[in-house]
């Protein structure tokens, strides 16, 4: 569907290229290493609490958004930059090296994956601090909330999605267009529908893990399961990749 509607962007109306990008950009959210990056950032923010399941529901569907919502930021930055360097600058960059950031991806995938296994946030994690009252020593466990930390990684994890095989169809996409306005307002609604796209997946993904937070064993389950899929999905880019494409010109074929 996404290549039908670049095939229309030469000959459309102005109306009709702002709703293909968002199209696009809500359709390109969907793709599965997109899904499987942003399942891997929802399993490491999970916490268990006292809270009611209501609320914890709640909670993290926010944190769900946060982080959705921060990945397609990042893949919105990368876009425009790129977009920039080309229509702007009129930079020449090859179409190799679209290639080797989708490598650079797939080595974050198994990365992400690794990591994921490995997951000490799945439970509360406790910091103490000691204080000094009247002479006396009193120690103080808390926990800090992760998300912070997560939603610079999701940012930066979009980014780099961003300057990856998606970078390309987007540039094919906008070498349609011949109007700088159109390209840039392409560029803004394709990055809405990629955020708005990440949001709605995040949320999807995460409220199995707030339903399981009760049970430690279902909980380690998804988690192992989301890593093993972001393992195999690495690996399969990485093998197309050396397979298939020259890869800083190289390749096994």
């Amino acid at each position: 569907m996404i290549e039908e509607l670049i095939k229309h962007l030469p000959t459309a109306t102005p109306f009709f290229v702002l709703v293909a990008g968002f199209v696009i950009g809500l359709l390109h959210a969907f793709e599965p290493d997109h899904i499987v990056t942003i399942a891997t950032q929802n399993s490491k923010s999970i916490q268990k609490n006292s809270l009611p399941l209501s609320r914890q529901i709640r909670s993290g569907a926010i944190k769900s958004s946060i982080l959705g919502a921060l990945w397609g930021a990042g893949h919105m930055s990368s876009i425009i930059l790129v977009s920039l360097l080309i229509f702007v600058f009129s930079m020449n960059l090859q179409t190799e090296m679209f290639s080797n950031f989708e490598f650079v991806v797939g080595i974050m995938l198994v990365t992400l994956g690794l990591f994921t296994y490995y997951n000490r946030k799945s439970i509360k994690e406790k910091h103490i601090h000691p204080h000094i009252h009247e002479n006396v020593i009193h120690i103080h466990p808390h926990t800090h909330d992760k998300i912070h930390s997560h939603g610079h990684k999701s940012y930066i994890i979009g980014c780099i999605h961003g300057l990856a095989g998606s970078g390309s169809l987007v540039i094919l996409a906008l070498s349609t267009l011949h109007n700088l306005q159109t390209i840039l307002s392409f560029i803004l609604v394709f990055g809405i529908g990629s955020i708005i796209g990440m949001v709605l997946i995040s949320n999807i993904i995460g409220l199995p893990f707030s339903f399981t937070l009760y049970s430690e064993r279902i909980t380690k389950f998804l988690r192992y399961s989301v890593g093993s899929i972001s393992i195999i999905i690495g690996i399969g880019i990485l093998f197309n990749i050396l397979m298939n494409e020259s890869f800083f010109g190289w390749s096994l074929s």
